[in-house]
């Protein structure tokens, strides 16, 4: 799959018109440009996924029914305006994940129109205190039970939520239980799937022969990344070992690998078949490790409502999402996207406000995923 200095033609207003399109919709685009500024120098420091300065951000310690939640946050509601909402994947935090990709120059024109909230998992932001000998992590379902918690904290109407692997997850899940607090979903490497007696057997001796930061890489990368990529897997080797708790750690990788199957399938195929009644977007990159589990998890979902999408470049992908649904102002797109779109949409709202026709419970929408967890990192 492709990594971070992978590059991708600006994703056109061709989105906007697969997305109204039944069935399911690959797309694929071209090389242009990287996700990232200086990845290469970048890489030789260290310190490469914590270099950004949160300058605007506020922390917050948020009791949940199942214990605290780190959340920081930045921007204050918007109008109707949902709150983006993130969680990261297994070995990472909210800075890991996430950190650069909101302070690229494209996110910001995204961002400025929305209220940005990262969560992360119980004990697993950088500095975390470890929890006792002893201590129950929560399951997937409690942990998607805790963000009703975090929207209600701040004054949230709904979210939009933006999740990589375990985190995609946890917000599928949060989606399933609370539809109307969800407006949107961005899935990245999602994987609807428990894992079997084969996949638990061997999770079990990988643990014992392997160390941990090892057995993680090899959930974010595919062997061939782990191979031909090693710069790139060092940095989040050194990350993994030194930044998040790895007691934390190992209680969160093991619910994950401890999940059960997502109650989803495709409407008409079962009868009262559940499935989200968001728009979702699925991303996945080429040989990502959990491309069989997203391809999968399309087939679950409705496919007049779902855009999968190959390896993209996700600032563009994400803003023509929020456009499909009224959120961002046509002034933002590209002209050349602008020239192709003008046809199939109106402009968009500017003000935070517009009509709820196609959302929330009365909304059957899926679209899900971005590509590899590295691909959206700091």
């Amino acid at each position: 799959m492709k990594v971070l200095r992978h590059k991708i033609e600006l994703l056109t207003g061709l989105l906007l018109q697969e997305m109204t399109m039944a069935g399911l919709h690959e797309l694929r685009f071209t090389e242009e440009k990287p996700l990232l500024r200086g990845q290469e120098a970048e890489l030789e420091n260290s310190d490469v996924f914590l270099s950004t300065v949160d300058t605007d951000w506020k922390e917050h310690d948020i009791e949940t029914p199942y214990g605290l939640l780190h959340v920081v946050i930045r921007g204050s509601p918007k109008g109707n305006r949902p709150a983006i909402l993130t969680y990261h994947d297994v070995g990472l935090n909210h800075k890991l994940c996430f950190n650069t990709f909101f302070n690229y120059e494209d996110m910001q024109e995204i961002t400025k129109h929305f209220v940005v909230c990262h969560v992360d998992a119980p004990g697993q932001q950088a500095g975390a205190s470890q929890f006792p000998q002893g201590y129950q992590y929560p399951s997937m379902d409690q942990l998607a039970a805790m963000l009703p918690s975090v929207v209600q904290h701040f004054g949230f109407k709904y979210v939009i939520g933006i999740g990589v692997g375990a985190g995609a997850y946890v917000l599928a899940k949060f989606a399933l239980i609370f539809p109307d607090l969800v407006e949107g979903l961005v899935l990245m490497n999602i994987d609807p799937n428990g894992k079997g007696w084969i996949d638990w057997a061997a999770a079990k001796l990988s643990g014992l022969t392997s160390t941990l930061p090892d057995t993680v890489l090899s959930h974010l990368f595919s062997q061939e990344e782990l191979v031909n990529n090693t710069e790139l897997v060092q940095s989040y080797r050194q990350q993994i070992g030194s930044v998040v708790n790895q007691f934390n750690l190992q209680l969160f990788l093991n619910m994950y690998n401890s999940r059960r199957d997502l109650d989803i399938n495709r409407p008409g195929t079962v009868p009262n078949a559940k499935t989200l009644r968001c728009p979702v977007m699925l991303v996945v990159g080429d040989n990502a490790p959990a491309e069989e589990g997203v391809v999968e998890c399309n087939s679950k979902l409705d496919p007049t409502n779902t855009t999968f999408l190959k390896p993209g470049k996700l600032t563009e992908a994400f803003k023509y999402f929020l456009q499909g649904m009224g959120y961002m102002p046509s002034a933002s797109m590209t002209r050349l996207a602008r020239s192709r779109t003008a046809s199939l949409t109106s402009a968009s709202s500017v003000d935070g406000t517009r009509p709820r026709a196609c959302t929330h419970s009365e909304s059957t929408e899926a679209m899900g995923q971005i590509n590899h967890t590295m691909e959206v990192s700091c």
